[in-house]
């Protein structure tokens, strides 16, 4: 009943939204002192999409190809699915890249990451849209704690595209 309250609701509000989930998984590394040595694994797995796919579209609205993004994240020696909250922004046009923001807590401390897909140009797609640079700093006072390389998986565009849903 899900996707029909769904479409149900975008009828209502007179908008067309959708929602699409994104595994993209790899490995972190902790800066000295900051956790255990060596290189462990790292992963997040979200759901984004905008709520108004014309306010998403119109390059002159404050959510121009930025979205709300939510899910769950694992960093190795950190946290197991803990759940996280932020944004996905697609600045394709002003800095070639896509930009992952989120928060989320482990061990009562809050933490904040960015990650990117950089250097986004037609004849580099298949890499630039697959590899994630990320840093993870404590969210208050900003202090680095790990950097990471993600991937978006070949193996995962099934389960990427079969996600796509109306929300």
């Amino acid at each position: 009943m899900g996707r029909i309250d769904d479409l149900q609701n975008m009828i209502k509000e007179r908008r067309v939204g959708f929602q699409i989930e994104e595994l993209m998984s790899g490995e972190h590394e902790f800066e000295t002192g900051m956790g255990p040595q060596g290189k462990y694994p790292f992963e997040f797995k979200v759901k984004w999409g905008p709520k108004n796919v014309s306010a998403w579209l119109n390059p002159k609205s404050e959510e121009f190809l930025t979205q709300p993004l939510w899910g769950i994240v694992t960093a190795g020696g950190l946290c197991y699915d803990a759940p996280c909250e932020g944004t996905l922004e697609i600045a394709y046009f002003s800095e070639r890249k896509i930009r992952y923001t989120f928060d989320f807590e482990a061990y009562a401390k809050e933490y904040h990451f960015v990650g990117e897909k950089v250097n986004i140009l037609p004849w580099n797609l298949p890499v630039s849209h697959t590899t994630c640079f990320g840093t993870l700093t404590e969210k208050d006072t900003g202090k680095l704690v790990s950097r990471s390389v993600t991937y978006f998986k070949w193996w995962t565009v099934p389960f990427f595209i079969a996600s796509f849903r109306l929300a």
